[in-house]
């Protein structure tokens, strides 16, 4: 029989890592810098897991995250109050409305770009891996293809411009755009 406690523990951490990214989103659009996020999503992390008993069903992970988010990056700021570049609580509400909103946007625009980028060719999808893997080097890159600097620069932005278009499209028939 398996244990229930490892069956939370993969229950939260395949909810977390799912939405991590939009918790992460979210969370930097209410403090200022990338090290404070960094801070913030620690606390938001812990406060998840040890209040995740409380969570009603698996499909309100997302919007009960970003309340814990929300208490967390306001919880902050409060002991950052000392410094005076800190937003007033006001301020603080409405931009976390305004980040909760746009994170809906975030996940269909990121949606839209993996289904585009599934559909291009092998070739053009592992140049696009290549060069926006952490620590690529476009000089290193482009010596490994054999080709000029300047001739990846250029069909990356081709690929850019047909991603953007796709994703475009993806958007619309999703009724998003």
């Amino acid at each position: 029989m398996p244990d229930p406690n490892f069956q939370q523990h993969a229950n939260f951490l395949r909810l977390y890592v799912e939405h991590e990214p939009s918790i992460r989103g979210f969370v930097r659009s209410l403090v200022q810098t990338l090290v404070d996020a960094d801070d913030v999503m620690q606390e938001v992390a812990m406060a998840l897991w040890k209040r995740f008993h409380t969570l009603s069903a698996p499909e309100d992970f997302r919007r009960w995250a970003f309340g814990v988010a929300r208490l967390e990056s306001l919880e902050f700021r409060r002991k950052m109050s000392r410094d005076r570049h800190v937003f007033g609580d006001e301020l603080f509400a409405t931009l976390a409305d305004e980040a909760e909103e746009m994170a809906d946007q975030f996940t269909d625009e990121r949606k839209a770009l993996d289904t585009c980028l599934q559909k291009l060719p092998t070739d053009q999808r592992s140049l696009v891996e290549a060069a926006y893997a952490p620590g690529s080097r476009m000089d290193e890159l482009a010596a490994r293809l054999g080709r000029t600097a300047m001739a990846v620069y250029k069909s990356l932005h081709r690929i850019r411009m047909m991603l953007t278009e796709c994703a475009k499209r993806e958007l619309a028939k999703e009724g998003v755009a």
